[in-house]
């Protein structure tokens, strides 16, 4: 009896489930005005920005039409001036199978206009902000662009602002920031594909690339990724970031992101791959490598000289950062003939009063400085800056001063929060390497750290990007494979791209000759 019941009962979900997923009918719209609208009605109700204008022709009372649209998401003057003022006032409409045509071409003064049944396309466009015209005898209607979709304006990024260079930003408007792309890259060759992703939002997605210089297996790899995809709502490119990366549990991108257009047509000129989303500024590009997490926007705008030591230092700030707790945690703990003797009796004379151990105290300071920063990056600007530096000091001189700290520690630490802003596109990777490092060096000393360290390059050698290996190795050391990586080499020099990303690698026909010497 209790098997029957239950088998019962899931049969009912099931056919709740059907009907919940079961497709509108696209053949049941029809000629009749009156019924049209009472079916559309159906289909928004409780939506209160729907809204329905019904209206005649002024010479001739038998041709009724309808507009139907979402109140806020349209520009008024287009629909009163180019829509309803010509249909009302056109003379020359007639009676016939051809009206949505004749209306199209001679009548309506709109630079987009297309015919459809289908229902699905019809509700598509209203709630994007397009208008739709019913015509009383006619099975079709006519889709009218009438979108008015208010952004913000464009401005530089806040987390990304540089020193030198365009100062414009990516705002979260989909046509607007593939015109900040088109302008600069004014070329057949650069691609825009849509595609739709989200069962629920149906957000409009931007596939943009370079014909003659993107790597065709990697823009299929992307396509067959992109289409797999499903889940009801893409609100933000971390969506889609999450769901195409080819090792979801490591910590490490294998996307990149900005919001700079001069950043993402560098990189769609190297080969790579944008996706655009609408209403995130925010833009992903594939394949990522791991030197393009130090990398900064300047670079490329700065004397090569300076760039490349200041590319010299990240790297640098990026080993600081994940190594320096571990290897003082390590040393004072197993490793005290490492250090000099006046250094280590000043050490020892500052943690004896100290209740703590080496290892716990680390931890604890580290959890309070990444607490400080994590407030001071959701509290408003100004108050976020002043909050973490005088709540770092204030902490820290409490602490010493408390004899909860050792003086040492407060240095270790103040030194990897310190190189860990050098590297802000590594923010969450750095974390947790660096736990993981301090935890082994805490259990087994150097030992512990140095297998902790293996452990790292060793994922990092396999991790891919779409196929791509994060860390290039082609097995030589060519100065066109690693002119760009740890150094950024000048301009004339920089004559071919990745072999490995773009399909037609070489970027400069003619460097010049010898002018550069």
């Amino acid at each position: 009896m209790f098997h029957f019941f239950s088998k019962a009962k899931e049969n009912i979900i099931n056919q709740e489930a059907k009907d919940l997923n079961k497709p509108i009918e696209e053949s049941s719209f029809s000629s009749s005005l009156n019924q049209n609208i009472e079916m559309l009605q159906k289909l928004f109700a409780d939506v209160d920005v729907f809204v329905v204008r019904t209206f005649q022709n002024n010479y001739n009372s038998a041709i009724q039409y309808a507009l139907i649209y979402f109140d806020g998401v349209v520009n008024s003057t287009i629909i009163n001036d180019n829509i309803i003022r010509p249909l009302m006032l056109s003379q020359s409409v007639e009676e016939g199978s051809n009206l949505t045509d004749s209306l199209s071409k001679n009548v309506v003064m709109i630079n987009e206009a297309t015919k459809t049944k289908k229902i699905n396309e019809i509700i598509d466009s209203i709630t994007v902000g397009d208008s739709v015209l019913l015509v009383d005898g006619s099975d079709e209607v006519l889709i009218l662009n009438t979108k008015e979709i208010r952004t913000r304006a464009i401005q530089e990024p806040e987390n990304e602002k540089v020193l030198s260079g365009p100062r414009e930003g990516f705002n979260e408007s989909l046509i607007q920031n593939l015109a900040m792309v088109r302008r600069k890259l004014r070329t057949n060759e650069l691609k825009m594909k849509y595609l739709t992703l989200g069962k629920i939002t149906k957000t409009k997605v931007c596939v943009c690339y370079i014909e003659k210089v993107v790597n065709k297996q990697i823009l299929q790899e992307l396509y067959r990724r992109l289409n797999t995809i499903d889940i009801d709502a893409i609100l933000d490119v971390n969506y889609i970031a999450e769901l195409i990366k080819d090792c979801p549990m490591s910590p490490f991108r294998t996307t990149g992101d900005t919001e700079r257009p001069d950043m993402v047509i560098g990189k769609i000129l190297e080969g790579r791959i944008a996706i655009f989303i609408d209403g995130s500024p925010v833009v992903l590009t594939v394949p990522y490598l791991m030197i393009e997490d130090f990398q900064s926007d300047e670079d490329y705008y700065m004397n090569f000289y300076y760039s490349s030591f200041s590319r010299i230092l990240r790297i640098l700030g990026f080993l600081l950062s994940i190594s320096v707790p571990g290897i003082y945690v390590a040393v004072v703990a197993y490793h005290h003939e490492l250090l000099p003797t006046s250094l280590l009796t000043n050490i020892a004379i500052e943690r004896m009063s100290v209740p703590l151990p080496a290892a716990l105290e680390c931890f604890i300071m580290l959890l309070v400085f990444d607490i400080l920063r994590e407030t001071g990056i959701r509290m408003p600007t100004n108050i976020g800056q002043a909050l973490s530096i005088v709540g770092a000091l204030v902490i820290g001189q409490a602490a010493v001063d408390a004899k909860l700290v050792a003086a040492p520690m407060i240095i270790v630490v103040a030194i990897t929060g310190i190189t860990n802003l050098l590297i802000p596109k590594m923010n969450a990777p750095v974390i947790y390497v660096r736990v993981f490092l301090l935890l082994l060096a805490t259990s087994f000393g150097l030992y512990g750290f140095m297998l902790g360290m293996s452990c790292v390059i060793i994922h990092l050698m396999n991790l891919t990007s779409f196929g791509i290996p994060r860390i290039a190795t082609t097995g030589s050391l060519q100065f066109q494979e690693v002119k760009d990586v740890f150094i950024r080499a000048p301009w004339w020099t920089m004559i071919t791209r990745r072999k490995n990303i773009a399909r037609d690698h070489i970027r400069m026909r003619n460097n010049g000759g010898g002018s550069h010497g």
